[in-house]
């Protein structure tokens, strides 16, 4: 089977909310020696796009959207430990605190993110979903991290990750710490428009990010 073919299951696999399917499709990735990550974004993080997107737009409901999270985390219980053993020990990189915003209850991306970072050397504290922006900032100084990472998937919650960077800037803070953004509906010029340090498209170009900007705030 074409990876393209695989890629294409694994996120029918998602949108038809298929646990089965996605559990089974994913140990097909294994036992053909696809690149992992690449199956994740072409394939599951695909699927659950697609179930946003009619989430937003009406045509799926909450029940949906977490079933479709329930089958997405079916297949990562399969690809996870794989990912984590071909890791391998990886030197410490800095400590990142990770949640979705106030009014969203999104956690795949953000959960994928976090377990990624993990693997290449980050202390990661993952706080969930619906976060407060003062959260945000009390887990951080708690936490003495280095980055504030926030996640969003809805357009209406957004603005969400704007207030959290002005509310480190009134608390003077704003130096202290890297921000980063991500989400199905955030892109490059939302994160220059709100003054993010850093968004990257895929998971793994975040996690690449997190490292090189962590090392531009070290020197």
């Amino acid at each position: 089977m074409a990876n393209t073919e695989i890629f294409e299951n694994l996120k029918t696999a998602i949108v038809e909310l298929d646990e089965i399917k996605a559990e089974t499709y994913a140990k097909e990735v294994i036992s053909a020696g696809i690149d992992i990550l690449e199956s994740i974004d072409k394939g599951l993080s695909a699927g659950m796009k697609e179930i946003g997107d009619q989430f937003e737009k009406g045509i799926c409901f909450l029940p949906e959207l977490i079933q479709a999270s329930e089958t997405f985390n079916k297949a990562m219980d399969v690809l996870e430990p794989e990912i984590l053993k071909r890791g391998g020990k990886q030197a410490f990189e800095g400590v990142v605190v990770i949640g979705t915003v106030k009014g969203d209850i999104h956690k795949v991306g953000k959960d994928i993110l976090a377990m990624l970072m993990k693997v290449r050397g980050f202390e990661v504290h993952n706080i969930g979903e619906d976060v407060a922006m003062s959260t945000f900032l009390n887990k951080a100084e708690a936490y003495n991290a280095d980055i504030i990472a926030m996640s969003s998937l809805l357009t209406t919650t957004m603005p969400a990750q704007k207030e959290i960077i002005e509310f480190l800037k009134e608390k003077n803070v704003r130096g202290n710490y890297i921000t980063m953004v991500g989400g199905g509906v955030v892109n490059e010029k939302w994160a220059e428009e709100i003054g993010a340090d850093g968004y990257a498209d895929t998971a793994e170009q975040a996690v690449n990010l997190a490292i090189e900007l962590i090392k531009a705030k070290r020197n």
